[in-house]
């Protein structure tokens, strides 16, 4: 797995974008194969009612724990302020 440097650099190498491309400050970046694409399209499709029964904040939190990435729980989250999750 590339690091956000290196896929930054990987990526203007390949000018997939107009002039430089860079990570925003805190950021987070899934990906899944091709072969998934039908069941995330659906997943997308349907977020609004999928977060009427969990939030965004513990689904992202289960994706992180379940592709053990390592982060610090402080670190996250702090654009949310006024509880508004979903």
């Amino acid at each position: 797995m590339l690091d956000g440097k290196k896929r930054r650099d990987f990526i203007n190498s390949k000018n997939w974008v107009a002039g430089k491309y860079n990570w925003q400050e805190g950021y987070g970046f899934f990906s899944h194969s091709h072969s998934a694409l039908d069941k995330v399209t659906r997943y997308a499709l349907n977020q609004k009612e999928h977060h009427k029964e969990k939030t965004f904040r513990d689904e992202y939190l289960e994706m992180l724990n379940r592709c053990d990435v390592i982060y610090k729980e402080e670190y996250l989250f702090d654009w949310i302020l006024d509880g508004n999750e979903g």
